[in-house]
């Protein structure tokens, strides 16, 4: 069966310019490729049929014998031939180099590199988390070069196409059967060379600049959680899309109040005769105060819940809780008048058969019937 002209193929003119010739491979490289039509035999001939006349026109020296002999001009020259079993390697390597760019997580062609993402730890009070807030944050971070706009070039110059890859950004070596394909070492892919560099950037087409952001915290964020601000990271080399930025979230403690969850805690102190004989006693939350009724003949280490008073998630859901552990605070710098009374309240105490020490008495049998063990 008689090969079809490669000029057909890639629907350009015999005219056409090398940057017409790879575009509009990339276009068929894109629509017919393997991945994107699975088990579609047609879709897969008409890729390698694509890739071969690529090949051949994308190299001035094959070009110029395909245009004087014709297809006979470069028989067993083209690696992306029909039978492309010498070439399958190439053929589903070499086309993700030459459609994205290849090499340190390009994202074009012509040496264009998406930007490294950046990551900022911002730190919040545990209000400004709970409750969400706006936070102003300056970022070092390489932005495209307003000198030369990026192209890495002295104003009023311009990148020239770089004679060792012909401006394709890749080589290809011949090693008996196998045609390997790689990053040109000369332009390092970019596929241009820069004779007189910028002298802002030195070349690069980037400079390092603060920039300011503002970035929207969502109420109920916690320690670890991350923001993705989409384009906020270094800008991508020689016009490469930019990487993105991820602010780190960390909370500062607090002085009266920890978070588990969506819970809060924290300790209260209650005087000796409140947790004796009971009252009601204000307690903080973040939003205001409330009063928590404390029962008579409370102990130390209860803990009281008050519903709806802690952290709403993020991610929707019901409000956590505020959890109060009291602590039965001992009496201290009392007067001889005090001492006296507390030890005729001791003294009440005594007798009468009940117990007004649970915790205690329950210990002390406790400890004794560990020693009765112990005896041989």
């Amino acid at each position: 069966m008689a090969k079809r002209d490669y000029y057909e193929i890639l629907n350009v003119a015999r005219n056409a310019s090398e940057a017409e010739i790879r575009q509009a491979y990339r276009r068929l490289a894109m629509k017919f490729h393997p991945d994107r039509n699975p088990d579609d035999q047609v879709a897969e001939e008409n890729f390698k049929e694509a890739k071969e006349a690529y090949e051949v026109l994308a190299d001035s020296r094959k070009r110029v014998a395909y245009d004087q002999f014709g297809h006979a001009g470069v028989e067993g020259s083209a690696g992306g031939g029909y039978g492309g079993a010498a070439d399958l390697g190439d053929i589903f390597g070499g086309v993700f180099r030459d459609i994205f760019g290849g090499g340190r997580g390009g994202a074009g062609g012509g040496g264009q590199y998406r930007g490294s993402d950046l990551r900022y730890a911002l730190d919040l009070t545990l209000e400004e988390a709970v409750f969400g807030t706006t936070a102003k944050i300056r970022v070092p971070s390489l932005v495209s070069c307003a000198a030369c706009a990026g192209s890495g070039a002295k104003p009023g110059t311009k990148p020239t196409t770089c004679s060792t890859c012909r401006g394709v950004g890749q080589v290809r070596m011949q090693q008996g059967f196998f045609s390997i394909q790689q990053t040109c070492p000369r332009c390092q892919g970019r596929g241009t060379i820069i004779p007189e560099p910028c002298e802002t950037c030195r070349g690069g087409g980037r400079v390092e600049e603060q920039k300011s952001l503002s970035v929207k915290v969502p109420a109920g964020v916690d320690n670890g959680d991350r923001i993705r601000l989409a384009g906020e990271g270094e800008h991508g080399e020689h016009g490469g899309p930019a990487g993105d930025l991820y602010v780190q979230i960390r909370v500062k403690p607090h002085p009266i109040f920890t978070r588990e969850d969506n819970d809060l805690y924290c300790e209260v102190p209650i005087g000796f005769t409140t947790a004796a004989l009971g009252g009601d006693l204000e307690v903080p939350t973040l939003d205001g105060r409330v009063s928590l009724k404390i029962p008579g003949e409370t102990q130390t280490g209860k803990v009281f819940r008050v519903r709806g008073k802690g952290v709403k998630p993020v991610r929707g859901g019901a409000t956590g809780d505020l959890l109060c552990r009291v602590n039965v605070e001992t009496p201290v710098n009392l007067t001889k008048e005090q001492k006296d009374l507390l030890q005729q309240f001791a003294n009440s105490l005594e007798g009468g058969g009940k117990r007004h020490t649970p915790q205690e008495g329950s210990w002390l049998d406790g400890v004794k019937k560990f020693f009765e063990e112990m005896k041989f």
